[in-house]
């Protein structure tokens, strides 16, 4: 442990003296490339220049209770500090554990009515809404990227981006098939119905992460539909990419101009591209996805909303809460935070 967190001081001085030099200075992308490495350590940097202080006071104790008049301070002093010390080495622990390197990334959702006609498209609509006052919770941005609606209301897919601090650290969780029992408006009889809508958590993919060919790009323009300002539906400013190897298709038209939707677009795709890497590269894994929280996979049905007991239930750890309508309104950080607790656990065991 020890070890580690001196090759972590070592790597960020080594940033440091490195982000002084003139021509890294003058180095934009090198710049941020730096940056962002020593943003990703001064944590753990800073926890254990903390420690070495921790460390040093236990010494400097040890060495005042030789002294008979100080011997009962330098023994409280002793005490206090080996307390810190045991609780630091602890979340050392958990600290040092392997970082996602995608972690600090912003994220594009996509979400989908699944299982369900009308009623899905509805609670589709709902989880957008969720997701929307957690990221509002948490001081992030949603930014709409392309919806279309359903017609009983919701939408039938909906992709939008949200930007802040850490998110796909909170998100990537979310992935998978989300099941909802209740009645729904559009059931005259009054019978609870079981729907379901699928959650698709993506980190936005930087240029250096995936590149992309013109010649594999084939680009549709058309004007735009639904909801948006004046000569929306007028103006050809909305956006298909075909990307051609993958026969991956992305549409943007939320934005006025088609340059701007074209950027959107081109998000979207470089980061479902790498979404399929990542697929393609646990699937060679094998067993190891079978120890993670949930695989992402679509069809993998991690959690239920059930109206009539106010109930939410994550199945992957098995934690329920009776606060239904709070989770519904962007609460979510007890689930959330107990599948962070439950993967970093299985981390510790080694799974």
């Amino acid at each position: 442990m020890i070890e580690r967190l001196e090759n972590i001081e070592k790597r960020y001085n080594e940033i440091t003296d490195e982000l002084t030099n003139p021509e890294v200075f003058n180095d934009i992308k090198k710049t941020t490339t730096l940056s962002k490495e020593q943003a990703s350590l001064k944590e753990n940097y800073d926890a254990y220049q903390e420690y070495k202080k921790v460390l040093e006071n236990i010494k400097e104790a040890k060495e005042l209770m030789k002294d008979p008049e100080m011997s009962e301070f330098a023994k409280e002093e002793y005490s206090i500090n080996e307390e810190k010390r045991k609780k630091m080495e602890e979340d050392f622990e958990i600290m040092l554990l392997p970082k996602d390197p995608n972690d600090g990334k912003d994220v594009i959702v996509e979400i989908r009515g699944a299982a369900g006609g009308d009623e899905a498209n509805i609670f589709a609509g709902d989880l957008y809404r969720m997701y929307t006052y957690y990221a509002e919770n948490n001081g992030w941005k949603v930014e709409e990227l392309n919806a279309v609606e359903g017609e009983a209301g919701g939408y039938a897919q909906v992709e939008f981006k949200i930007k802040g601090d850490n998110v796909y650290s909170k998100l990537k969780y979310e992935s998978g098939s989300h099941r909802v029992q209740r009645i729904p408006t559009t059931e005259s009889n009054g019978r609870i119905q079981t729907s379901t809508a699928t959650v698709l958590v993506m980190p936005e993919v930087d240029d250096i992460d995936i590149e992309i060919k013109d010649s594999d790009l084939r680009i549709d323009t058309f004007c735009a539909s639904g909801h948006g300002g004046q000569g929306v539906n007028t103006t050809p400013s909305a956006v298909r990419i075909t990307h051609i190897p993958t026969n991956t298709v992305v549409t943007c038209q939320n934005q006025r101009s088609q340059i701007q939707n074209k950027a959107e677009a081109m998000d979207v795709l470089k980061s479902r591209l790498y979404q399929m890497e990542l697929e393609r590269q646990e699937q060679e894994l094998g067993s190891e996805r079978k120890n993670k929280i949930g695989t992402g996979d679509r069809a993998e049905k991690i959690r239920t909303y059930n109206y009539p007991q106010n109930r939410v239930t994550d199945h992957r750890i098995g934690y329920s809460t009776m606060q239904l309508e709070r989770v519904m309104d962007g609460q979510l950080d007890d689930i959330i935070n107990a599948l962070i607790t439950e993967d970093q656990a299985r981390k510790l065991r080694g799974e």
